[in-house]
């Protein structure tokens, strides 16, 4: 590594300074390799890990080294402030992730506006905080990245999604309302998991895609609040990654107006031709996770490959990963990025 931690090279990436190659990472929360067959091998399992900061500490330390993976990353799920928020979660399985079993308010006018301290207080935000500063005490040189949901995905979670994208258009005050509420919430999470020893803040917004919203929403709200976010993280002194589901097309010219340090997008996005129209953007991705669960290690090794060859700044599957992806596969990925 000629004596370069894996935080280090992470850090200097997304602060666009030079270091010997891209890093390899899977930022946790959407994006995260709680695979069975780790989970099998370990004992630190899933379910339980959502609610256990031990439990979460462990699996993503076993994660890390199982895989190859140059960061650890947690929480596992994408239903961690939908919670906290009032809707009811169902916590999944060992091989199926956490989701939304019920959302708390089925329109933007029906959302109660609750204490935000008092929930930071509660809830599994006290989970992954206590499992991020176990990790990072523990593996002091490994970046610890907390994966938060993004200020349209966490409202959707909460409000019935199909009334809360019509809101968008109808009824423009109380929506802007409702997400000037998320991102408070947001912004303490990442101020709390911050000063637990996070050393990246991941946003992961799928539901504030160009193909659902459109630019012109795009812009209002998807843009609007996650520069928010953003910029208090930044205030923290800790950079963003921020990852963009679905075909980026629509909305491609406003992404150079994100704010956060490293763009992750999804598999069908030329990320070569990204960094060729907008060089200043430091882009992540973009390993196809199809390919990830049923692809051979040789196929895999020479996709990852070519996004080395191509210069992506950081190396990393492109969506969230199945359950059922091999070991062999991830780590065939990692290697290709290691020179191994």
């Amino acid at each position: 590594m000629n004596g370069i931690t894996p935080k280090n090279r992470l850090l200097d990436v997304l602060n666009k300074k030079a270091t010997d190659r891209a890093p390899v990472i899977c930022m946790g929360g959407m994006m995260n390799a709680s695979i069975v067959e780790i989970m099998n091998s370990t004992g630190f399992t899933l379910p339980a890990a959502h609610d256990n900061p031990d439990l979460m500490a462990s699996l993503a330390g076993a994660i890390q080294e199982q895989t190859g993976f140059e960061n650890l990353g947690v929480p596992f799920c994408m239903t961690v402030e939908a919670e906290l928020l009032g809707s009811r979660i169902d916590k999944g399985t060992l091989a199926c992730e956490p989701k939304i079993k019920q959302e708390a308010f089925g329109s933007v006018g029906d959302v109660i506006f609750r204490d935000i301290d008092e929930m930071l207080e509660s809830g599994r935000i006290q989970t992954v905080t206590s499992a991020t500063a176990t990790l990072s005490q523990t593996h002091k040189q490994l970046p610890v990245v907390v994966s938060m949901t993004g200020p349209i995905s966490t409202a959707a979670s909460i409000i019935n999604p199909m009334a809360f994208y019509k809101e968008l258009r109808k009824n423009p005050a109380n929506a802007h309302r409702v997400l000037e509420y998320v991102t408070e919430l947001l912004i303490g999470f990442a101020a709390r998991s911050v000063r637990a020893g996070a050393s990246v803040i991941a946003i992961g917004d799928p539901s504030a895609t160009g193909e659902i919203l459109g630019p012109v929403m795009f812009q209002e709200y998807a843009v609007r609040y996650l520069n928010i976010l953003t910029e208090a993280v930044h205030g923290f002194g800790v950079p963003v990654i921020l990852h963009i589901c679905g075909d980026i097309n629509k909305v491609r010219s406003l992404i150079p107006g994100l704010k956060a340090n490293a763009i992750s997008t999804d598999a069908m996005v030329n990320l070569q031709k990204l960094k060729e129209d907008f060089p200043e953007i430091t882009t992540m991705g973009n390993l196809s996770t199809y390919s990830l669960e049923w692809g051979s290690p040789d196929k895999i090794s020479v996709q990852t490959q070519k996004l080395v060859d191509d210069g992506i700044d950081i190396i990393s599957p492109a969506c969230g990963l199945s359950t059922s992806t091999t070991l062999a596969n991830i780590r065939a990925m990692t290697r290709t990025v290691q020179g191994e």
